[in-house]
């Protein structure tokens, strides 16, 4: 039986999805193969040991502190309680959401430890955070995307709005470059929503976008794999009661939205949204799993809106629904991402680290 350490919460604005998807995770991993060490990252980022029945709907300030020490090849976390390591992982299971956990920072610092760990790598995940670069290495790929520009915090007096949509039209979305879950992003249709919008997405970056609006349905496939990845059916997001599928939307009213599992595409449509999938995955350097959301306009052309490294494993969360649908239950797919990650850090550790030996 193999130990896996859940790492769940962060010093995020999405700290309690983060919390959310842990708990579905505990619920589902097939305890006949996996004991589990919760690591919960409270809101100050500080990194405690916890027991399950700890986990509420936020980190609570509880639990033995935890320290790093890198270059063991056991024992890298310890408990500052009392000095002893936790019990060593097999891998690392990451479930942080937003910034400091699908930025790169956190898998940065688990290629230090030498650990194995769910997710892309660092570059996979720092690149797909970003959505300014993201999208250049999607263009770059041949792959389509909304027409926008980027604006840094210094440049914010810059914006003139009646100009934006002379360019994009009307309305505009505005967006932190690096956040997920709707954080921070608006739809606009006036100079007055529009300044508002620029003030509260730059609480959650330095950089934005501001894209043209694209008129088409909202489908994601999920993938899953390393080398030769695989992608399910197509899902699509039905917005019921709001115009904005905001953070709100998706986590807090459960009429908002549904899924539709599998939505009603054509064939081709369907093959065309997969191959996108797989192609944008690639692309930004994606391994182990990631779910790619994409525009399907009326003219059947495909645009990859973004694609999301550690997707979200609550109950309304469209990536574990889209593999049952696929035929993979909920405890299989945990176990596969557990052995994905374990076999790529396996791959890694053959590389030499010195040209002399």
């Amino acid at each position: 039986m193999k130990n896996i350490a859940l790492i769940c919460g962060g010093k995020s604005p999405e700290h309690e999805i983060s919390v959310r998807s842990a708990k579905n995770i505990l619920s589902a991993i097939d305890r006949s193969q996996f004991r589990v060490t919760l690591i919960a990252i409270d809101r100050q980022g500080r990194w405690r040991l916890q027991e399950e029945s700890q986990l509420g709907k936020f980190v609570a300030a509880e639990g033995p502190q935890l320290a790093l020490l890198p270059g063991n090849e056991t024992g890298q976390i310890i408990r500052l309680d009392n000095g002893q390591p936790i019990e060593q992982p097999a891998a690392i299971f990451l479930i942080l959401h937003g910034p400091q956990g699908e930025d790169g920072t956190i898998q940065g610092l688990l290629r230090i430890l030498d650990l194995p760990f769910v997710g892309p790598d660092v570059l996979g995940s720092s690149v797909a955070m970003d959505k300014d670069v993201a999208k250049r290495l999607l263009k770059e790929a041949g792959l389509n995307v909304a027409r926008g520009i980027v604006v840094h915090a210094h440049e914010r007096d810059t914006l003139d709005y009646e100009q934006l949509t002379k360019q994009f039209g009307s309305p505009v979305f505005v967006k932190p470059a690096n956040m997920g879950s709707s954080v921070g992003v608006h739809k606009v249709k006036t100079a007055a929503q529009f300044d508002a919008a620029i003030k509260d997405a730059f609480q959650y970056d330095t950089k934005l976008l501001i894209e043209e609006m694209i008129h088409g349905r909202e489908l994601e496939c999920a993938v899953l794999g390393n080398e030769l990845p695989k992608v399910t059916k197509a899902g699509e997001v039905v917005i019921v009661s709001e115009e904005e599928y905001s953070f709100d939307a998706k986590y807090e009213n459960a009429d908002a939205a549904q899924l539709m599992i599998p939505a009603e595409v054509s064939e081709a449509e369907l093959e065309r949204l997969r191959s996108v999938a797989i192609r944008a995955y690639q692309a930004l350097n994606c391994e182990v799993l990631s779910r790619v959301d994409m525009f399907l306009t009326a003219e059947g052309k495909v645009y990859v809106n973004e694609i999301n490294t550690l997707p979200g494993f609550t109950n309304i969360s469209m990536y574990p629904a889209l593999w049952k649908e696929a035929g993979i239950a909920y405890p299989v797919l945990i176990t596969r991402l557990i052995e994905l990650s374990i076999s790529r850090h396996e791959a890694r550790k053959q590389l030499k680290t010195s040209w002399r030996e």
